[in-house]
């Protein structure tokens, strides 16, 4: 009798074996997994940032074409007139990386003409040409667009309809020129 219930025992098992691998598997029970705590000992690291790369030059320098407004410069071309590039000082600064232009007809001797300027300048050499202007009877006039250093207008050749003559516009890092103030909204390059 031993053998048959070893039988019976084992063709058993083997059909809850068979049952059990045709039926699908229990579903896994889900466990949340523990979110990271940051405590005093140990902070969490941030991830190591990467530096930027050094900015390249890609702008171009401004031209006494690129400088005023494309309509300013037709004016001026139809009207024969050409630019001439001078050297750029205010009030004793020298702006060598700044670019001045007087625009003129060169064929006649006349000095009637207007004059545009621009260049990069630093917080010092803006407050030392700014002292200079002032100390030569020049008037500072504090604005929403910067600084503006006007020449008196009892010594200037020509004045605008508000009666301003020649006039720097300092701003952050920049400083225009025009021979009137009104005459610095044609200047577009900002730099």
């Amino acid at each position: 009798m031993i053998p048959r219930i070893s039988t019976a025992a084992t063709t058993a098992l083997l059909l809850v074996l068979a049952l059990t691998a045709c039926s699908s598997p229990p579903a896994a029970v889900a466990t949340p997994t523990p979110k990271p705590t940051q405590t005093a000992a140990e902070p969490i690291a941030e991830p190591a940032s990467t530096p930027a790369p050094e900015p390249t030059a890609t702008a171009t320098p401004p031209t006494c074409e690129t400088m005023i407004s494309p309509g300013t410069v037709d004016a001026l071309t139809e009207a024969g007139w050409t630019a001439g590039i001078k050297e750029f000082y205010v009030g004793g600064v020298q702006l060598s990386d700044g670019l001045l232009c007087f625009w003129a007809d060169y064929t006649v001797a006349s000095d009637h003409g207007q004059l545009f300027g621009w260049s990069e300048i630093s917080a010092t050499d803006a407050a030392k040409a700014q002292a200079a202007l002032l100390a030569d009877g020049w008037q500072r006039e504090d604005s929403p667009e910067g600084v503006y250093v006007t020449q008196d207008a009892r010594h200037a050749l020509g004045t605008d309809e508000e009666g301003y003559g020649m006039t720097y516009l300092f701003g952050d890092g920049w400083v225009k020129l025009a021979d009137t103030k009104q005459s610095l909204i044609l200047i577009e390059w900002a730099g």
